[in-house]
């Protein structure tokens, strides 16, 4: 339903911004739809806009959801690299994602890499791990 309002936005001549996006990102976070969430990433660099770190955590949120931790991992590094100010979100929903998809070195390693970048470690991405070693 998200993905069909943005197009009649733009089918109507309606800004498409980042907060729109952001939006619709999220939309797909909640329903587990990371490939669509992936496709809205794609859209927004189409039109220019730039995405930030609400965009990369409900996309990361996106594939957790559907255990997919290769494109959440793909993901977190694409924004690290786009000099994206990550925080314990997007953290925290990658070690999630790792976790259901049994990737349990993946996990502590982002554990790791959370304390050498400074980013705060919380219950939720404690959880996340302890799921992980599962």
């Amino acid at each position: 339903a998200a993905l069909d309002i943005l197009k009649h936005m733009a089918a109507d001549r309606v800004e498409l911004n980042r907060v729109t996006f952001n939006s619709a990102v999220s939309a797909c976070a909640k329903g587990g739809q990371w490939a669509q969430a992936l496709a809205l990433l794609v859209d927004m660099e189409a039109a220019l806009v730039q995405l930030d770190v609400i965009t990369y955590s409900a996309a990361v949120t996106a594939c957790e959801k559907s255990g997919e931790w290769a494109p959440a991992l793909m993901l977190l590094w694409e924004s690290s690299s786009r000099h994206v100010d990550l925080d314990t979100i997007i953290y925290s929903a990658a070690v999630g994602a790792c976790a259901k998809g049994g990737q349990w070195a993946q996990a502590m390693g982002l554990l790791s890499e959370m304390r050498s970048v400074g980013v705060e470690l919380d219950s939720v991405t404690y959880g996340a791990a302890v799921s992980a070693c599962e």
